[in-house]
């Protein structure tokens, strides 16, 4: 699995844990606002060298007492057909895990939680589930996204497993009739709304 780094410790990531942080590389997504483009964008995924599984794991091994748990983000996480090797090696450690999707590949979240590979899941909520709100948001066009995003929500609610879903706001993008509508959508969920932080971004780089 292509992993671009490490962040060895995180009291923000995964809310009453003590936890370190993999960043994947690679995602199936182009939205203009995310902060992680050099995790994105093709040309950037090579400047840096790859951080190797074997890194990971002795680094962990070494830090049992002194994590909870491990938050694997991205980029996107489940575009790695490897993904399940790599945390089930995690979780023989003794760690929970955490994991951060877009929720496209619904046959591979439901894989990690029937095999008790991950304890909680937060999942971002682009926008409404509308195929043009979500395509412009997302950068990508995909007849069947909203499909996929469906499935993952449905497969989050019905099985055993704590998760929260998110959207953040981007303005001029979610207006208040877009919020009241999520906000209604999700209402019987644990869901929240992440407010924009300016700084570097897909669309700062994307152009250059």
């Amino acid at each position: 699995m292509r992993i671009a780094s490490l962040q060895k410790q995180s009291f923000i990531d995964w809310e009453g844990k003590t936890v370190a942080v993999v960043f994947t590389k690679g995602c199936n997504f182009r939205c203009g606002y995310c902060h992680n483009p050099s995790l994105v964008l093709p040309h950037l995924l090579d400047s840096v060298n790859d951080i190797s599984e074997k890194e990971i794991f002795n680094y962990l091994q070494n830090r049992k007492e002194w994590l909870d748990g491990i938050v694997i983000t991205g980029g996107e996480p489940t575009i790695h057909y490897d993904l399940p090797k790599f945390i089930s090696a995690i979780k023989k450690m003794g760690f929970q895990i955490k994991l951060d999707t877009n929720g496209t590949n619904p046959s591979m979240l439901k894989q990690l939680i029937k095999y008790k590979l991950i304890d909680y899941v937060a999942m971002d909520i682009k926008t409404v589930l509308e195929e043009d709100n979500y395509n412009k948001i997302v950068g990508v066009k995909d007849d069947k996204i909203i499909s996929k995003i469906s499935r993952s929500i449905e497969i989050l609610r019905n099985e055993n497993i704590s998760y929260q879903f998110r959207t953040t706001i981007i303005p001029g993008l979610h207006t208040n009739e877009i919020k009241n509508r999520l906000t209604e959508k999700f209402r019987t969920d644990n869901y929240i709304f992440q407010e924009f932080r300016c700084g570097t971004t897909y669309n700062n780089l994307s152009i250059r």
